[in-house]
């Protein structure tokens, strides 16, 4: 079994990590870090301490009335993308621990078009 990083638990929910293959688990979130365990599969987790936190970003749909995923980009291996049954509640507990500024939203898919267009034409 794998030794947690969370001295406090603040919230445990149900999620799924896209990395790959979708992974069905649990999210914890504790006082030291976020922590994702895969229901099946003991040696698939994911820990991920609050300094090693550089952003974490949020896909937000229909005026924030649904957020289908989160990601949480660190300083040193990437960027890590999950969703969970209640995301507001998830993204709370963050911002708990991640400073408020770091908490970004992702563009959309026509800012992402707009951008393409921008650059093309600039050239």
């Amino acid at each position: 079994m794998v030794q947690s990083i969370n001295t406090k638990v603040d919230l445990v929910i149900d999620a799924t990590s896209h990395m790959g293959i979708a992974d069905y688990g649990k999210i914890m979130i504790g006082d030291k870090g976020f922590e994702f365990f895969n229901n099946r599969d003991t040696r698939k987790f994911i820990q991920i301490p609050w300094v090693e936190v550089d952003y974490v970003t949020a896909s937000i749909m229909f005026k924030g009335k649904w957020i289908p995923r989160y990601a949480i980009q660190t300083k040193r291996n990437g960027t890590y993308s999950f969703s969970s049954k209640e995301p507001k509640k998830v993204l709370r507990a963050i911002r708990e621990y991640v400073d408020p500024n770091q908490m970004v939203q992702s563009l959309s898919f026509f800012d992402v078009i707009k951008r393409g267009l921008k650059s093309k034409f600039n050239k």
